[in-house]
């Protein structure tokens, strides 16, 4: 048997990480074994590389660069802690993965898209399962630029960059539509837990 691979996505301050709670203390209460993480990070190297990339006045690589990195990063954590919870029969859990390269990057060069695209194929390994947390940006942006962190560089980039952030993620889940599943954020965080544990029974099962 292997395990299942299960990653959230979604605009900053769409409530990814409340669910990621909620999930993991419902695997907990079933005696499920689980291991949550997130991107870019997850590891010590990847936590380095995610430092350089997240502090707002970074601005010393192009996108084509950042898309390198954070393949960088995400190969180091696949290598050292996805993969072995997988077949070590236990559910991950990872807060973004492949999409948010795709479209934080991708939108801002199409070539920085290819260079994603192909070294996702190099990687090779993808979520069995995909929640995206769609909600309303100018709430979802609030909410990020009132978290106490200096990790804040996309958030400053204003609404229009949400708005587009998030027409590019109901973009990829709409094409991906059998892994990707849009649950609506602007609900209470319980009820948003309720369908995703629903979506998730089955495939534990």
């Amino acid at each position: 048997m292997k395990g299942i691979f299960i990653s959230f996505e979604g605009i900053d301050g769409s409530g990814k990480s409340t669910q990621i709670s909620l999930l993991a203390k419902y695997f907990a209460k079933q005696k499920k074994s689980f291991v949550r993480t997130e991107e870019p990070g997850g590891t010590e190297g990847a936590h380095e590389i995610r430092k350089i990339l997240l502090r707002e006045n970074n601005f010393q690589w192009s996108v084509e660069s950042e898309a390198l990195l954070f393949m960088a990063a995400r190969n180091d954590h696949v290598e050292k802690v996805i993969k072995p919870g997988i077949e070590d029969n236990k559910i991950v859990i990872c807060d973004r993965f492949m999409d948010s390269t795709i479209v934080y990057q991708g939108m801002r060069s199409p070539r920085a898209k290819k260079l994603s695209l192909l070294l996702f194929d190099l990687i090779g390994i993808s979520p069995d399962i995909t929640f995206l947390i769609d909600m309303d940006p100018e709430i979802a942006l609030d909410r990020a630029l009132n978290r106490a962190n200096d990790e804040d560089r996309f958030e400053n980039y204003g609404i229009n960059f949400q708005r587009q952030l998030r027409q590019n993620f109901l973009d990829i889940a709409n094409k991906h539509s059998d892994r990707i599943k849009i649950v609506d954020g602007n609900r209470s965080p319980q009820q948003v837990a309720a369908q995703i544990i629903k979506s998730v029974e089955t495939l534990v099962k």
